[in-house]
């Protein structure tokens, strides 16, 4: 990815750097041929402005250090007392410390331990200037525990990866990461030796990695692609049409690595796009009849939010044979089979009405997602594409990090995080008001995203 939160060498943010990478990336990869960039993130990107620079630097630094001086190592402070906050700031980091020190420990369950106590720290809170002057260590020792720790222990490993890059926030820091990450994930992921929950959780990292930290000259990007697709097409149907029977795990192997690259696919410009729906929707329609039923859901989600990428990009774009597709998303959105799991009939039934309404009447069932006295609207495939990547990477902590994380703040156009008093807090502004003010801010970054494409047709 090329940078929604760029930073420079000093490690302030750029507003302009971002779009001038992406620029950049757009023609190399034009140049190279299978895959290329798409300028910002298809409209999720949000705007902001150098003036908001110091502020989310200061915010930052703010509220990686005294304002959440709780321990997320799940030990209290002991003894009951109160504690100043950095008191409190300074026992957490000790902690911190102490876990990076066990990933290096020769014992597998003191290594499993730490990446489960950093998982949990990286999920609950910021901590970008902690981990900024530990992070090549800390990469030396996830990639020591990827390359050479059994299955459960490189499968947290690769979770803290990804978890890192958020932190980091994808500029040179996240970059620098990615590259020396990037090789063993894929290793592992297209291995098909190594453990199965092993694989699932480096194709879900090396997404959330190349979405977030891509480097400019996109060679990772077209891999981490390239390697995604060699593991979800294995239950593409045959030259006769017949689906390949799934080994055990396969198919939550194959969501995985599908969930990631339909995100990296929000990332591929208009020239792209044609080509991979020629190249997937018919092979993914006919994997609508997958034995699994969190398979045929991750396919019906990335059909939905291939056509939706199509059609932002062309208003007549129309799918061929569009009345066997909405007769098969009929079948599963009605489907009542008593073999199948009561709750499994349910989870389908709604997806694939949802699936189907857009298909036919581009029609999207919209979410509302609030966190401290914010909130975002989820109005879209690829807006919902992208919370869910940030969700399954950062589970219960992705309300926080949208709160604070200047990355996801960026992505989903939420400006500088929020510094708010009590009096603020009390002061809130009205459900109507709040409505008007994000479909405001989602036409004006549509407006100006369409722009870009017009441009980035003329170039391409």
């Amino acid at each position: 990815m090329t940078g929604d939160m760029p930073r420079s060498k000093k490690g302030k943010r750029s507003s302009n750097k971002g779009s001038l990478r992406q620029e950049v990336l757009q023609l190399q990869l034009s140049a190279k041929g299978p895959l290329s960039f798409k300028g910002g993130r298809n409209g999720v990107k949000g705007e902001s402005g150098a003036s908001d620079d110091d502020l989310a630097s200061d915010v930052l630094s703010h509220y990686s250090s005294a304002s959440e001086s709780a321990s997320v190592l799940e030990e209290g402070t002991g003894g009951g007392e109160p504690v100043d906050d950095q008191t409190a700031q300074e026992e957490t980091e000790d902690k911190l410390k102490q876990c990076i020190d066990n990933l290096m420990d020769k014992s597998a369950k003191t290594r499993l331990a730490a990446l489960e106590s950093l998982r949990g720290a990286f999920s609950s809170r910021l901590l970008y200037d902690f981990l900024m002057e530990r992070r090549l260590t800390i990469s030396d020792c996830l990639e020591r525990s990827l390359r050479k720790g059994g299955g459960e222990e490189q499968a947290a490993a690769a979770t803290v990866c990804a978890q890192l890059c958020v932190q980091l926030g994808g500029g040179d820091e996240g970059e620098e990461g990615f590259k020396i990450l990037r090789p063993v994930l894929s290793t592992i992921m297209i291995d098909n030796g190594a453990s199965v929950v092993a694989r699932q959780s480096c194709a879900r990292a090396l997404g959330m990695c190349c979405y977030v930290s891509a480097a400019e000259d996109g060679e990772d990007l077209v891999k981490s692609m390239s390697h995604l697709e060699s593991v979800f097409t294995a239950s593409y149907p045959n030259r006769e049409g017949a689906l390949p029977i799934p080994k055990a795990g396969a198919s939550g192997l194959h969501s995985a690595a599908l969930h990631a690259w339909a995100l990296l696919v929000t990332l591929c410009p208009a020239s792209r796009l044609t080509m991979l729906l020629d190249l997937h929707l018919p092979k993914l329609q006919a994997c609508l009849e997958s034995s699994d039923v969190n398979y045929r859901i991750a396919v019906g989600e990335t059909i939905a939010l291939l056509v939706e990428l199509a059609r932002d990009l062309d208003r007549e774009f129309e799918l061929e044979d569009s009345d066997t597709l909405c007769e098969c998303l009929k079948g599963l959105a009605t489907d009542g089979n008593k073999h199948r799991a009561k709750n499994d009939r349910r989870k389908q039934r709604s997806i694939f009405r949802e699936v189907l309404h857009y298909i036919e009447n581009e029609d999207f069932t919209e979410e509302k997602i609030r966190f401290g006295v914010e909130g975002i609207y989820i109005d879209s495939w690829m807006r919902r594409r992208v919370y869910d990547a940030f969700k399954e990477v950062l589970e219960s902590g992705v309300r926080h990090h949208l709160q604070f994380n200047p990355l996801l703040r960026d992505i989903f156009g939420l400006g500088a995080p929020l510094i708010l008093d009590a009096s603020i807090k009390a002061s809130k502004i009205s459900r109507f008001e709040k409505h008007l003010f994000n479909s405001a801010a989602f036409k004006a970054r549509t407006k100006i995203r369409n722009k870009v494409r017009d441009k980035r047709a003329d170039v391409m």
